[in-house]
C-alpha cells in the first residue's frame, strides 16, 4: 500500500460560475480542480451527458483510480468485463490497470462527479478533447498523449456490444 501525502496548504474553493467549461451538449465538461490544485491528491470533473451520450471509450489509467458519482440521471459504467448501471446517488470506483467506460444510459441524462486519485493533470486532456470536436485535432492524435495523461485506449467487446 502506498500513501499519498498531499503538498497544498489552502482551502481548494471552485465555484460553479468560475469553473472552466468545455464541450457543449451532448457531452459537456466542467473542470473543477486538477492535481496541481490539489498537490496530487485529486483530479475531478463534472461531466453532463445528455440524450444517452457516450462519455469516455474504454481505457484504463496505470496509476490512479476513478470515481463516478451519480449527481442525477443513469450511466452505464464499464469495469473490466463488466457493465453495471449506476443511478443518482450511486457511487463506483474503478481500481488502477481496469479497462472502464461510461456513458449515459441509451435515451436518458446522466450528471456525473468523476474524481482521479492520486490526481493525473488532465484539464489539458479534456481541452484536447475539445479540439479534436472542433476538427482542430485528429482522434488519433489522443494515442499521442496516453502516457502524458495515464488514459491508455484498448478494444473492448463488452462495452462494443452494449447497445
Amino acid at each position: 500500500m502506498s500513501l499519498i501525502v498531499p503538498q497544498f496548504d489552502s482551502t481548494v474553493i471552485v465555484r460553479d460560475a468560475e469553473a472552466e467549461v468545455v464541450g457543449r451538449a451532448p457531452t459537456t465538461i466542467r473542470l473543477l480542480a486538477d492535481s496541481s490544485r490539489t498537490g496530487g491528491a485529486l483530479s475531478t470533473q463534472r461531466i453532463t451527458l445528455t440524450g444517452g451520450a457516450d462519455g469516455a471509450r474504454p481505457h484504463w489509467h496505470d496509476n490512479s483510480a476513478e470515481m463516478f458519482f451519480m449527481l442525477d440521471g443513469a450511466a452505464e459504467v464499464l469495469s473490466g468485463e463488466e457493465i453495471v448501471t449506476a443511478e443518482r446517488g450511486d457511487l463506483v470506483v474503478v481500481p488502477p490497470g481496469t479497462p472502464h467506460a461510461f456513458a449515459a444510459v441509451p435515451g436518458a441524462d446522466a450528471d456525473i462527479l468523476v474524481v482521479i486519485t492520486p490526481g493525473v493533470e488532465r484539464f489539458e486532456y479534456f481541452r484536447h478533447l475539445q479540439r479534436i470536436a472542433l476538427g482542430e485535432a485528429t482522434p488519433e492524435s489522443l494515442l499521442e498523449v496516453q502516457e502524458l495523461y495515464d488514459n491508455h485506449f484498448l478494444p473492448s467487446a463488452a462495452w462494443d456490444g452494449r447497445r
